[in-house]
């Protein structure tokens, strides 16, 4: 196997707060862990900017019919899918987002560490998806050096898809691969190299940004309600009765009653109280304002 050098990554260096590891007790090793992941939000906010340019490549994708896929291995592969898959239950989303893991759905739940050097692996991947130029691909590894997730970058641009790198590292392989770059340097971890910690805190809160924010750029969203969710078990049963109830100021047999007249539609019943009309109306009211709430009722 050919030797590689990562002793240059930042993400790889000993934590000097941790170096005499053995010695701390329980609690002080705690009070460091917290002491660490605490500047986790400082090192998203120095890519802010980054993070808009990449949501408004997503926005476009989406709007435009087209998909966006996060890719990676190891942890960074099942951060990607853990965010894809809650957009549909939260936002109504078919397939918007999805995932593509390095050695298929089994690595999620077993580790499958060789499979982020298979190049070949990476571009069959991408090739199954059926890439078009109206597609986004979102990277993300921690050592921004990953073979399999620059490979699958690399070839979803060549294809002439927009595409996004997250890292941990600053001037990663994978930022220089991909049209915009998020590298959220979060520094030594408490375990050395042990990038499921801080650098995997980090990837999980922008892809939350990056997915929160499309869906409401794409009208999924009411105030800070989650008006898109698919009511399919019990609670979100509840929660869809009382997120009609804080949007249309009305009681909790009212939002009960509309929502059983529009299919369980919390949109639409959402319209259908503020505007006083029936589901019929609230649903041509939402399709003349491409599904935002806000200008429907207005």
């Amino acid at each position: 196997m050919a030797k590689v050098n990562i002793g240059h990554l930042i993400s790889e260096t000993r934590n000097p707060k941790t170096r005499e590891m053995d010695g701390l007790s329980v609690r002080e090793l705690l009070a460091v862990m917290n002491e660490e992941d605490a500047g986790v939000p400082s090192a998203i906010g120095r890519e802010l900017a980054s993070i808009e340019q990449a949501i408004g490549l997503t926005v476009e994708a989406v709007r435009g019919g087209g998909r966006v896929f996060y890719v990676g291995s190891g942890t960074s592969g099942r951060i990607g899918v853990m965010d894809a898959v809650e957009c549909a239950p939260t936002f109504g989303c078919n397939e918007e987002f999805q995932a593509v893991l390095a050695g298929g759905s089994d690595a999620f739940i077993k580790a499958a560490e060789g499979t982020e050097d298979d190049v070949e692996g990476a571009c069959a991947d991408m090739e199954a998806l059926g890439l078009t130029s109206r597609d986004v691909v979102i990277g993300i590894a921690a050592s921004g050096r990953t073979p399999y997730t620059v490979t699958a970058v690399s070839y979803a641009r060549e294809k002439g898809c927009h595409t996004v790198g997250i890292a941990n590292n600053k001037g990663s392989e994978l930022g220089r691969a991909a049209e915009v770059a998020i590298e959220v340097e979060t520094g030594p971890e408490v375990l050395t190299g042990s990038t499921r910690l801080k650098a995997a805190s980090a990837q999980k809160m922008v892809c939350n940004m990056i997915s929160t924010i499309t869906m409401k750029e794409l009208g999924k969203t009411y105030k800070n309600l989650m008006v898109d969710m698919r009511p399919t078990n019990g609670k979100l049963v509840e929660r869809a009765r009382r997120i009609v109830m804080e949007a249309a100021g009305c009681t909790y047999e009212e939002a009960e009653a509309a929502l059983a007249k529009c299919g369980q539609n919390t949109k639409t019943a959402i319209v259908m109280l503020l505007c006083g009309c029936g589901a019929g109306e609230a649903q041509e009211r939402l399709r003349g304002k491409q599904g935002f709430v806000a200008a429907a009722v207005r």
